[in-house]
């Protein structure tokens, strides 16, 4: 029995999708949870601290998780057009991805002020949402470019 035949395999636009949504979904509950904790505070504290993690969020895009976005999304782009759905992030990113959830968990657990982890979860949250438009936009890229060459192709006879 081959293994193979288990395998995913998926279109190339679907690593895009998936990678997008992981992004989007982590990052979403990591500023949800990051608000729960805010609310909990006064409110002039909490928009200071929202403040700190939405500019570190927008830094952390610029100069981090955009730029891992955009390596993903290269590589991704030299994949054959049919793959494992696994392959939309790289092996290594795997790792990463466990060890980022032990560091989350830790710091959960931790003794640090929620307030303070707010800023991170934010930071992080909202550099991951961002982050994930990068994938969307080549997504629909792909998407605009396959709709123009099947309206190029000619009507088939398969009907007739």
């Amino acid at each position: 029995m081959r293994l193979a035949r288990y395998k995913p395999s998926v279109p190339k636009c679907w690593l895009f999708a998936a990678s997008g949504a992981l992004w989007s979904t982590v990052g979403l509950t990591m500023c949800i949870s990051a608000v729960s904790w805010l609310v909990q505070t006064d409110l002039m504290r909490a928009v200071e601290y929202a403040t700190v993690g939405a500019i570190l969020a927008l830094v952390s895009t610029l100069w981090g998780f955009g730029r891992i976005a955009g390596r993903n999304i290269r590589r991704l782009r030299q994949l054959p057009d049919q793959r494992c759905l696994f392959a939309f992030q790289a092996w290594k990113s795997y790792l990463i991805i466990l060890f980022m959830i032990g560091l989350g968990i830790g710091m959960r657990q931790s003794s640090l002020p929620k307030e303070v982890l707010a800023v991170v979860y934010l930071a992080v949250g909202g550099a991951l949402l961002l982050s994930s438009t990068l994938y969307y936009g080549y997504l629909a890229r792909l998407l605009r470019i396959h709709v123009r060459r099947r309206a190029k192709q000619p009507p088939s006879d398969a009907g007739l």
